[in-house]
């Protein structure tokens, strides 16, 4: 049983970092093992394209058994590689912009679902180029909580004294 990776000691009402796949929260300090995961995750990614590419292959050449001329061939060829090549676009706008950012085709999910599938090869291959950057993802979270931390801390240094006490004789709301 792995333990997953604390977080840095925070003050009472800080936000919270978003936790990475594979990585955690292990991305915000760089800390603990971030560099053996950076290590791992495009090792993986790669595997996981070439065992996909290796599918993709057979299936390819399933449908060449059945001998329906050069044509049909050529065409499933050039379905296959404009696939791949959308799904690593999207990918890639993913990882680096994150999915609220996704806008027009990238952002269809189930129209163009079978295109992500067929292209899931070109989607590991950015993936995987994308981790030999940084954590997949890392930047657009990291952004983020950076505004988070930002807003928090002038939201706690705009409060001094007693922000709960009031002036006696004198009720919220009401002036004289």
């Amino acid at each position: 049983m792995t333990q997953e990776p604390s977080t840095p000691a925070q003050p009472a009402g800080a936000p919270e970092p978003e936790p990475i796949r594979w990585f955690g929260t292990s991305w915000v300090e760089r800390g603990g093992d971030y560099r053996l995961r950076r290590v791992l995750v495009p090792v993986g990614a790669l595997l996981c394209a070439a065992a996909a590419a290796l599918v993709l292959r057979f299936a390819v050449d399933g449908i060449r058994v059945a001998d329906n001329g050069g044509f049909l061939n050529g065409l499933l060829v050039a379905a296959v590689g404009i696939s791949s090549l959308l799904a690593a676009l999207r990918t890639w706008k993913l990882l680096a912009e994150g999915k609220e950012n996704l806008t027009g085709w990238m952002a269809e999910e189930k129209s163009l679902g079978v295109v992500w599938i067929i292209g899931g090869v070109g989607a590991l291959l950015a993936y995987f180029v994308r981790s030999l950057r940084e954590a997949p993802g890392e930047a657009v979270r990291r952004a983020r909580y950076q505004r988070e931390l930002d807003r928090h801390e002038r939201r706690q240094a705009g409060r001094s004294g007693r922000p709960g006490a009031r002036t006696p004789g004198r009720r919220a709301g009401r002036r004289r």
